[in-house]
């Protein structure tokens, strides 16, 4: 399985009906085995935060596999306009 940024970006757009997603490879030579996310989704409201990076691990479950290193960042729409204002 090839796994991009863009490849990641997209699932987690449908899957979770995200409003914004970034992904970064985070891996040293590109070769695509680490990765951090960030997720804002309407998905996550009233959800705790292991609630919400079940729903991110679960919608990746097929790519994790791959992936040795993976951090992610889940915000609601809400969080997400508050962090930019600052």
């Amino acid at each position: 399985m090839e796994l991009t940024a863009d490849c990641l970006r997209e699932k987690l757009l449908r899957g979770l009906e995200a409003e914004h997603v970034e992904v970064e490879d985070t891996t040293r030579s590109r070769c695509a085995t680490s990765f951090r996310v960030l997720v804002v989704s309407a998905k996550f409201e009233g959800k705790p935060l292991l609630q919400r990076h079940r729903l991110v691990n679960e919608c990746l479950a097929k790519e994790l596999q791959c992936i040795h290193a993976f951090e992610q960042k889940t915000l609601t729409p809400e969080q997400w306009r508050r962090e930019c204002r600052k």
